[in-house]
């Protein structure tokens, strides 16, 4: 007669050999289902993946690396994950790393500078990693990560202004773009600009194109004011176009390098009187989840960050095929809502 088996007794833990036996294969043949080799006929896999679920295997991942020398994990140096983009980017990578069957481990800046940046690389190389990803738009880590050295894949995001090789970005310089010469179609003579801080990758690539299609267009271009990135730095620079206005400069259309910093400025100008669309025009960059639902709804630039950590990781799973890493842009779209509109007075590109 069997002696029933408690059920305090301890059960072993599934192995690979559970998934063949139960499939009818090899063991080498899960392992390469499991490794998403492509050789492996489609009804093998159907078969495997079929076994996999019934018995609820979950694979062993360090023991995997430690048996194949292969890991899953992408290492992601950033900095700034208190701001809209940075944070939407990493959220982007995450998502795209584990669609792809990676996990991602992370490691913050505490600031902006290239010793921070070489830190937090060398931090992520003695991990037994895939591939590196650094996510900053400052001239300072930049060039620590163009002059970085690394035994597996780096890649840069957001970074292609500077020059760095394996890289995606969202392209500011067509964003900035479609922001000013949306404003210039409507018929404003020019376009003021609050930038973004100094150092910033982003902000230079803003503030450059904003300037090269206004001189295009044969605008006049004002002076910039200075921002960093925070809705208080837009209330000042609100504050100041105020100023000029009463000054008896002529300000009709605003292009802003963020959203956060749009909000600002639109509250200094409701603070003074002035109405928007109707006095004076705003666009702002991002399209942050406020945008929307701001009074009146902010006309901006959407960047895809999904999209850029998709076409990240996608570069990153390229270089460890071995194939030839190709550039990665993101187009940006702008979208119009209701912050924008033709000059109070008028015809054409006249005074507004």
């Amino acid at each position: 007669m069997d002696t029933p088996i408690p059920d305090s007794a301890p059960t072993r833990p599934l192995a690979m050999s559970d998934v063949a036996a139960r499939a009818g294969v090899s063991h080498q043949t899960v392992s390469r289902v499991i490794n998403r080799h492509p050789h492996v006929a489609v009804a093998t896999r159907a078969r495997v993946l079929a076994a996999i679920e019934e018995l609820g295997y979950r694979p062993n991942g360090a023991a995997r690396a430690l048996a194949t020398g292969e890991t899953r994990t992408i290492g992601l140096a950033t900095a700034n994950i208190s701001q809209y983009g940075p944070a939407q980017t990493m959220v982007g990578l995450e998502h795209a790393a584990r669609a792809a069957g990676y996990s991602l481990t992370v490691q913050v800046l505490d600031d902006t500078t290239a010793r921070t940046m070489t830190a937090a690389i060398d931090r992520l190389a003695t991990q037994s990693l895939a591939a590196i990803i650094a996510l900053s738009t400052y001239d300072e880590t930049v060039r620590a990560v163009r002059q970085a050295q690394s035994a597996v894949p780096l890649i840069a995001v957001q970074a292609r202004e500077a020059g760095h090789g394996p890289a995606v970005w969202v392209d500011q310089t067509a964003g900035a773009a479609l922001a000013t010469r949306h404003l210039l179609d409507l018929g404003h003579r020019t376009v003021h600009h609050v930038t973004g801080p100094a150092g910033s990758i982003e902000a230079t690539a803003r503030r450059r194109s904003w300037r090269a299609e206004l001189e295009a267009a044969g605008a006049p271009v004002p002076s910039v004011l200075r921002g960093d990135w925070w809705p208080a730095s837009g209330h000042a620079a609100g504050r100041e176009l105020v100023a000029r206005r009463r000054g008896g400069e002529s300000v009709t259309a605003v292009f802003v390098a963020n959203d956060q910093m749009a909000f600002g400025l639109l509250n200094a100008f409701y603070e003074a009187g002035l109405r928007v669309p109707e006095d004076v025009s705003v666009v702002g960059f991002d399209n942050v989840p406020e945008a929307p639902y701001s009074i009146p709804p902010l006309t901006t630039v959407r960047q895809d960050f999904a999209e850029l950590g998709r076409r990240g990781v996608q570069l990153v799973l390229e270089l460890l095929r071995g194939e030839q890493a190709r550039p990665r842009p993101v187009a940006p779209q702008l979208l119009v809502r209701a912050t924008t509109a033709p000059p109070a007075r008028g015809p054409g590109r006249g005074e507004g």
